[in-house]
């Protein structure tokens, strides 16, 4: 078949590399313009556009799939839209323009956690299973029909980095397989079945560590905002980040936000149990293991989140 492939970040290159490897023919890569990165702003194709020129393959650069970016897709004739990670929304009739509409590589399995962060969402309300689906793209936000997903584990101590590359690559493998269907006329899709709930993207906000939740609580929320929005607390005003974190499973009794260093360890009071800091970084300094953070504040009473 024809394709055009749409997506922008690190997580839709796997899929992009692997369709490039198959026997289909892919007549554009859409992805969103050039952004500012890094402290000096400098302006930086996205992870998309650095693979789809080592492809050799044409470049779509659009902030929006406006008319526009509708005229220059439906002059390529393409058989079939493929999204992953784009950015931006298909409508009509750009929904309708591939002969064999738009399909949609989505990190979780449907209708659980439709939107732009589902990975994360998923580690934050401590889900232990989740996974990948491919669906027929619709108006509605990820509700249309489901051709293929694959379930996988989450590990105690993955985070929603390391989770997201994962599925990137098991979901690219999924969609592939999906495409090679519909290019054989096999393909099949099903409606979702359960109850819907929602991902919105995450704001700093849902970094915001609460230290009266119970320990397990505490760390999914840790894992799930890193490496973004990023997992915080505060101390005396200033915000801490917590890179790295782990359930204490032999902790004294700490109140909620009540820092103490125990066996060699920095601890974390929380609702139920407590939290090992493990790695931090304090305003305007660099990434620091807890302990050496810990002797540099050079006192006892130290409590966080208050």
């Amino acid at each position: 078949m024809r394709l055009v492939f749409a997506g922008t970040p690190d997580p839709a290159v796997p899929s992009l590399r692997a369709l490039a490897r198959g026997p289909h023919d892919i007549a554009a890569v859409i992805t969103r313009p050039d952004a500012p990165v890094g402290r000096r702003r400098v302006l930086t194709p996205s992870p998309v556009a650095d693979a789809a020129a080592e492809l050799g393959l044409d470049t779509l650069k659009a902030a929006r799939l406006d008319e526009e970016a509708t005229a220059a897709i439906a002059a390529l004739e393409p058989d079939l839209g493929v999204i992953v990670a784009y950015g931006g929304l298909v409508r009509e009739p750009l929904l309708s323009t591939p002969e064999h509409g738009w399909i949609n590589l989505h990190f979780s399995l449907l209708p659980r956690w439709r939107g732009a962060a589902p990975v994360q969402h998923a580690l934050i309300a401590g889900d232990r299973i989740t996974g990948a689906a491919v669906f027929r793209l619709v108006a509605e936000l990820d509700a249309g029909d489901v051709y293929a997903e694959r379930e996988v584990a989450v590990a105690d101590d993955e985070t929603a980095g390391e989770l997201l590359a994962r599925l990137a690559d098991e979901g690219a493998l999924l969609l592939t397989e999906v495409v090679d269907a519909i290019a054989a006329g096999t393909a099949l899709a099903r409606p979702q079945k359960g109850e819907a709930s929602t991902a919105p993207k995450l704001t700093i906000e849902d970094g915001r560590i609460r230290w009266d939740e119970p320990a397990r609580r505490v760390l999914d929320r840790i894992l799930g905002t890193t490496p973004e929005p990023g997992a915080h607390t505060s101390l005396d005003g200033a915000r801490l980040k917590v890179l790295r974190a782990a359930i204490v499973e032999d902790a004294p009794t700490l109140d909620p936000g009540q820092v103490a260093w125990v066996g060699k360890r920095v601890l974390v009071g929380t609702a139920a149990g407590a939290i090992h800091l493990l790695e931090v970084q304090p305003a305007g300094r660099g990434a620091m293991a807890a302990a050496d953070w810990w002797r540099g504040l050079r006192r006892d009473d130290v409590r966080v989140g208050s």
